[in-house]
């Protein structure tokens, strides 16, 4: 298992991180975004999602509806927010499987239990006095490679 950790000193950090991602993601890819509240989360999936959308894009928090689906150019973008779930089991009722053909964003992925892949790239975002910390984890083989290039 390999990690990478960058200091994220404000939004346009944040972004650059997304687009420093975005050449490296492929369908059946995973992110799980962890932190506490007001960590990050949702705003990184914002710059991810409208830099591989290729405009600014509308990208409102799945907190009440659980996920929100973007079709991007080559790319189907799946972002859960799991926060609300009372049992892991309740992600398959939310199109889980569907994820497959695209790329999942989870926010709160320790909801999901055992459905959460093992093949996936944590992203662990954490407020600190000067801004945030980003702390990605590969896990699995093809992540820890490209981990690499990122």
């Amino acid at each position: 298992m390999s990690f990478l950790e960058i200091h994220l000193p404000d939004i346009e950090a944040t972004s650059r991180l997304a687009r420093r991602l975005a050449p490296h993601l492929k369908a059946g890819d995973v992110i799980a975004l962890k932190g506490g509240l007001g960590a990050g989360k949702t705003t990184f999936a914002r710059a991810l999602i409208s830099i591989l959308s290729g405009a600014e894009t509308d990208v409102p928090s799945p907190t009440y509806t659980l996920v929100q689906t973007y079709d991007t150019p080559g790319l189907t973008v799946f972002h859960f927010d799991l926060y609300r779930l009372e049992t892991p089991d309740e992600v398959m009722e939310l199109g889980w499987e569907e994820t497959m053909d695209g790329l999942a964003l989870i926010e709160w992925p320790d909801k999901a239990g055992e459905h959460l892949p093992q093949w996936r790239l944590d992203l662990a975002l954490e407020q600190t006095q000067d801004g945030r910390t980003a702390r990605l984890e590969a896990h699995g083989e093809d992540w820890q490679a490209r981990l690499h290039g990122i």
